[in-house]
């Protein structure tokens, strides 16, 4: 089969067979009426990443061990949490990661919320 695609101003003649595509040849496209550049926008402000409060408990931390974005916090202040349980569900490149309580005991204060950004180090939670 035989095809005409336009690329970027121009028509490429496409055959298509089962097994490959060929270019046969390639010829400029009329336009009806010039296209006026559009008017540049204005710069974004950058988005900076939350930061996360500062721990006013001591005890042991809970830190994110990459960045990414935070999609669950399964955790409250005063919640009791053994060892191995998810406190916390952390987004990074594209993957789902656990953030497990590193040992049991009460959680003193929780830092970030749900949608939070963090950054590696930072730190979730104290218990």
């Amino acid at each position: 089969m035989k095809y005409i695609v336009t690329l970027n101003g121009k028509n490429y003649e496409v055959d298509v067979t089962k097994t490959d595509a060929v270019i046969t040849s390639v010829s400029p496209v009329a336009s009806a009426a010039p296209v006026a550049p559009a008017a540049p926008a204005a710069p974004a402000a950058p988005v900076a990443p939350a930061a996360p409060a500062a721990p006013t408990a001591d005890g042991t931390k809970v830190t994110s061990p990459m960045p990414g974005n935070i999609l669950a916090v399964n955790v409250s202040a005063g919640q009791a949490v053994k060892e191995g349980d998810v406190m916390f569900i952390l987004e990074a490149m594209k993957m789902e990661n656990e953030i497990v309580a590193p040992a049991s005991g009460t959680v003193k204060q929780v830092l970030v919320s749900k949608g939070a950004v963090v950054e590696t180090d930072a730190v979730l939670a104290v218990l």
